[in-house]
């Protein structure tokens, strides 16, 4: 597979829906090349770019309408391209605060309260089991041990494959729960493509990176095992380390002490997946950006190694026709 993420940070400002302006593409998607496209989180959120969920089945956004979703998977369809789901499961935002006046009361279709919430996060006043993984801070960290917690979610993720069409998952900070739950959302939902978000920082000494990356990698296999291998995840080690070979023209670190790619792909080729940028690293955000002006060569080197290649586009919003559009500022590689 050839994987695309069709938005950027800015994306859920666009004028016009985001969802038409991607579909208005969707034949040129295809023709490139590309077979999966990666696509914004689809629910109604706290915040404007959908990460911050709060009504799972309201899936009117920022981006756009349902039936302007719906229409959009059909065409990617069409043109050969699989649709994934922007999965935030880690955290979910509450309509309203509980009898201690803490956020913890969730309305909708899934109207939880504080027993969905994990019993050691600080600011929610939870009352399930003590979380299996890192805090998110900003929002109540859901319990995925709880039985109607995983019940309820396993539906709703089949409801989006049934009423919306995805056809799989990117999941978005898996660090936050245990790797076994998203087993069993693997399993209760059989997608042709998922990919976990599991970053975390590579071992530094003083500005530069350490040559021997396998601590990084290994957690990261960790939780793909965890996962039953029926997730792949983004290979951040990769990135990380592609970020010094061209800042600093170290191209030995380009190999592991075995002669294998350094990062997860050395490891477990076919569930690592790369990529350069994404929303957070590039886009406006720039919280890791690549090395300016290196782009091409760290694509070049994705798009001819092991594991799945992401490329990171930003489509042009902004642009005032349809002709424009097709003719955006992209960063495709074709």
């Amino acid at each position: 597979e050839i994987l695309l993420q069709g938005f950027n940070w800015e994306s859920s400002k666009s004028p016009s829906s985001w969802y038409a302006n991607v579909e208005n593409l969707a034949d040129t998607i295809g023709r490139i090349g590309f077979t999966v496209i990666w696509l914004p989180p689809p629910t109604d959120s706290v915040s404007l770019e959908g990460y911050m969920p709060r009504d799972y089945y309201d899936l009117n956004s920022r981006y756009g309408t349902v039936d302007e979703l719906k229409s959009l998977i059909k065409a990617l369809r069409r043109n050969g391209v699989m649709s994934l789901g922007d999965a935030v499961l880690n955290h979910r935002c509450a309509h309203s605060q509980g009898p201690e006046g803490l956020w913890n009361q969730f309305g909708g279709k899934l109207a939880w309260d504080a027993r969905a919430i994990v019993a050691d996060d600080p600011n929610f006043g939870g009352k399930g089991s003590p979380s299996d993984g890192d805090f998110f801070h900003a929002a109540p960290n859901v319990d995925h041990s709880q039985s109607f917690v995983k019940a309820d979610l396993e539906e709703w993720m089949q409801w989006l494959q049934k009423e919306v069409g995805y056809d799989g998952w990117r999941l978005d900070y898996v660090r936050g729960f245990w790797g076994g739950h998203v087993k069993d959302y693997m399993e209760a939902t059989q997608p042709g493509f998922a990919v976990g978000e599991f970053w975390d920082a590579l071992d530094y000494k003083y500005d530069a990176p350490e040559y021997n990356q396998d601590a990084h990698r290994q957690r990261i296999v960790n939780w793909i095992n965890a996962a039953g291998g029926l997730a792949g995840a983004f290979d951040v080690t990769t990135k990380g380390i592609l970020h010094a070979v061209f800042e600093r023209q170290e191209y030995w670190r380009l190999s592991d002490k075995a002669g294998k790619p350094p990062g997860v792909m050395g490891w477990w080729p076919s569930r690592a997946v790369t990529f350069i940028e994404n929303h957070d690293t590039g886009s406006t955000q720039g919280h890791w950006r690549f090395p300016r002006g290196k782009e091409l060569q760290g694509y070049a080197y994705i798009l001819t190694h092991p594991g799945t290649p992401t490329v990171f586009c930003i489509l042009s919003w902004w642009s005032e026709t349809h002709k424009r559009m097709r003719m955006a500022s992209c960063s495709m590689i074709s």
